[in-house]
This record gives structure tokens, sequence and C-alpha cells, in this order.
């Protein structure tokens, strides 16, 4: 059993600090492929160099800011086309369909935020972003915020669980109080180099087909979860706090996250999932910063879904954080603990999945009803926890961190931890999730261990160091 847990007033509850596929083989080059290597380095100063100059324009007002804006812009994409071509990937269509879904978000965008982190942000009016290119969704505007929210659970004596006032969710690229204008939500900007990482143009944005990214009994995938979960009932939502931490990956071919899953269907082609938390993913995003990040499939990850806004799909009402935003700061290892409050739950009135983050309402958006078969009802399971990829590096196993990187029996203010995990049941209440089972694929690797107390309620430590003595 891990160590028990501070009380909650000791850390945050709701974001406070306290004290794949294979690419296709390539073509064979010209005579000339010589030149190419210097060729795409030049390309490649060119296309980090124009967004900024994209925000400078933005940032002069009027119309002929916007000119220029739109004129940067041109020259980006450009150059960024230039590029794809010249590197000989074959799977031009497909990155022409996610830079020109960028395209529009730099013309339709009003304001433009260069992020400290090198991210840029497009402030893009609220019913052009890229949920609406669904034609359910064609020429309609975001659904107003749901009536009803799940009540949390009272404690003895009839008093309300206490939660503290949330503060804006701390992103690099808000340092300041910066935020999008109302009616408009911020977008990462997706660049070149960003679809070129991925090991498929086509698959950008998803998770790789036939993995098992909610965790069943065969773990054969190289996804490996510590996890908690809830099965065989009727769940309509789920919400815990977690911690952040910078977790290293060993490779891009890798990632590290914690999340919840919210679960309908089989494991086979009809899984149906909404999923959000943190994730360490160089490919993805082409750092090792840790960030906020949004998942859906209606088919166990084989064609549809996508992380964040990458697809049609879910819809964005909040202004204030960015989905794929880099989280700042994160947790300490025997100092500073940084917590997020994730809420997923079912509008009982209008049938949408929505998300909220913070204890006291930060409403992010929602995963529209008619997205899903499973999930249109309820869900038969929750998880939450962690997943990391083990490639199996030169035949060992990945030294990629789970968590903070260290085992759960370090207990608090060292390894990374869920607490008050609870589910929402049919009367839209929260309520904790009884006979939460804990599991870890492979416990020299990556553990889990938990409990229960007032303060944390159902709780659990989990995560470790990967590759070690124990686990080779």
């Amino acid at each position: 059993m891990a160590a028990a847990p501070p009380p909650c007033s000791s850390c945050s509850c709701s974001c406070r600090i306290r004290g794949r596929k294979q690419a296709p083989a390539r073509r064979a080059l010209p005579t000339v492929a010589s030149l190419v290597p210097c060729f795409l380095l030049l390309l490649l100063v060119v296309a980090s160099c124009q967004p900024a100059l994209v925000s400078a324009a933005h940032g002069g007002g009027g119309g002929g800011g916007r000119k220029h804006a739109a004129a940067a812009a041109r020259a980006h994409a450009h150059a960024q086309q230039t590029l794809f071509r010249a590197a000989g990937d074959e799977r031009e269509e497909a990155y022409r369909r996610v830079m020109a879904r960028m395209a529009r978000m730099d013309r339709d965008s009003n304001m433009t935020i260069q992020s400290p982190d090198g991210d840029v942000i497009r402030c893009v009016p609220s019913h052009l972003q890229p949920a609406f290119d669904h034609p359910v969704l064609r020429g309609q505007k975001p659904e107003d915020e749901p009536v009803e929210r799940p009540m949390p659970p009272k404690r003895v004596g009839g008093a309300a669980e206490e939660e503290e006032d949330d503060d804006v969710f701390p992103q690099a690229w808000s340092d300041g109080g910066k935020r999008c204008p109302e009616g408009t939500v911020p977008i990462r900007r997706t660049t070149a180099r960003d679809v070129l990482r991925a090991s498929s143009a086509r698959r950008f944005g998803m998770k790789a087909r036939a993995s098992h990214h909610a965790r069943r009994d065969s773990t054969s995938s190289g996804h490996e979860h510590a996890v908690g979960y809830v099965t065989g009932d009727q769940f309509y939502g789920a919400k815990a706090s977690l911690n952040v931490w910078s977790a290293k990956v060993a490779s891009a071919a890798e990632f590290s996250l914690s999340q919840i899953w919210v679960i309908s269907g089989s494991f086979g082609n009809d899984l149906n999932t909404v999923e959000a938390g943190w994730q360490v993913s160089p490919e993805l995003y082409g750092d090792s910063s840790p960030r906020f990040f949004t998942y859906w499939t209606t088919d166990a990850y084989q064609e549809t879904g996508c992380y964040n806004l990458h697809c049609s799909g879910f819809v964005q009402t909040n202004n204030r954080i960015a989905i794929g935003a880099a989280i700042s700061p994160t947790s300490v290892y025997n100092g500073r603990q940084f917590d997020i409050s994730l809420l997923i739950w079912k509008d009982p009135h209008r049938g949408n999945w929505w998300l909220q983050l913070g204890s006291t309402g930060q409403l992010v958006g929602y995963w529209p009803s008619f997205l899903f078969t499973h999930l249109g009802g309820h869900a038969n399971m929750v998880q939450f926890g962690g997943e990391v990829v083990n490639s199996r590096p030169s035949g060992s196993h990945t030294p990629t961190q789970m968590g903070s990187g260290h085992f759960p029996r370090e207990g608090s203010n060292r390894a990374a931890y869920f607490r008050n995990v609870q589910v929402v049941d049919g009367d839209n209440s929260l309520v904790p999730a009884a006979a939460l089972r804990l599991v870890a694929d492979h416990p020299a690797c990556y553990d889990i261990q938990g409990g229960y107390n007032r303060a944390w309620g159902n709780y659990f430590y989990y995560g470790g160091p990967g590759r070690n003595v124990h686990c080779p």
C-alpha cells in the first residue's frame, strides 16, 4: 500500500500551485540528391520564420495588417508544401488536406498569439473551427452550455464537498493573461514539420491503428498501462484530479500519457471512447512538454476520431484554453505539486459528452452525441491512469517514464497520482468509483497502488521509470 496522501488542502484541487503504421518506401532520388539536405534546411528556416511575420502582421491591426498577414500565411504554406515535396514523401494528398485546414484557420482567424514555447495560436471564430466541417454540423454554431452539471457527493452531515476557486488554466501561450476574444476559440497551428514527423500523413493526429489504447487483457501491441477501472454498470461520466509531470520519453516513436477513458462497446472493431488528460508526445507536438489533450474514436481507433481538433469531432467552446498547448508549471519531485481536475459527463438533456477542466466550471467543449454508436447511450467502463508506448529500442524495454518516472511506493510528492476518483451515475450525480480495480501490465516497469481516505476519497499512485534492473 502506498503512503497515505496529504490532505486535500496541501495541493490544488483545480489548477493551483502549492507553496503505427509505417510510411511508404521513398522513391529513388535523382543525382541532385546531394543538394536536397541543404535545400531542406533553408526551407525549414524560412517556414519557421513565417509564423512570427504573421503574428506581427496581425498585431498591426486594420486592413493593411490583414493583407500582410494573408500574404505571410500564403508564403508560409508555399514554403511548407515545397519542403514536403522536396522530402520525397508520397503522401502529398493527405498532407495537403491537413495544411488546407490550417490555411483556412489562418484566413479566418482574427488574432494570432505567439507563445514563448514556439507555438502559434490562432483565434478562430467558434463556428469556423474544424468540428463544423462535419456535414451534420455545417452552418451551425456551438450549443449552449448544459443547464445541469453533475453534483458532488454530500459529506456526512449533509455538507457539500468543498471546492477551491479556479485560476485560469496555466498554459505557456496564455502567460500574462492572454486570451482569445469572446466568440473565438484558440487553435494551435499545425506546421509541415508536424506532419512530416508523423508515421502516416493520412493518419496524422490519430492514434496508431489496431493498438490497444484502452487496457484489456491483451497487451501485445506494445502499449503498457497502469490503471484503475470500473466496469459492468451504466456510467454517464467520470471525474478525478491528477498531477502533471514532465515525463521523459525515449524516442519520437513513443509517448507517455495520463488520462481518463470513458468507454463503451467491444474492444474488437466498434469500441467507442472519449478521452482527456495530459501527454508527452514528441512525434505529435515536436517537443517533450506535457500538453493538455482530448481524443475520441467510434471504431477502436481504426478510421474515426483524432487528437484535439485535428478532425471534425470535438466542439470547443472555451476561449482561454488551447487544446494541445503545453501545461506550465508542472510537478517537481519532492517539491511543489501541480494537478488538474477533469470531468467528462453526458448531458442528460441533449446527450452530448462535455469536458470540464477544473473544479468550478471551466467548460472546454463537447463531443456531439451523433458521433457515437454505443456512447450514444452510456458507458460500460471507465478507466483512469497512465499509458506508454514500449517500442523496445535495441531489444530492451524502453526507459520512457510513466507519470513522474518513480514507482508508487515512493508516495506523496514523488509519485504520480489520481485522487477523488468518481463516476457519474444515472441521476447525474457524482459518486465514488466503487469497486475500483487496479492493474499494471508490467509492475516491474510501471506499477500502481491505491487506497481511500477522507481527504482524497478513492485514490492511487502509479507509474515508474520503465527499463531498470527488474525490467530489462
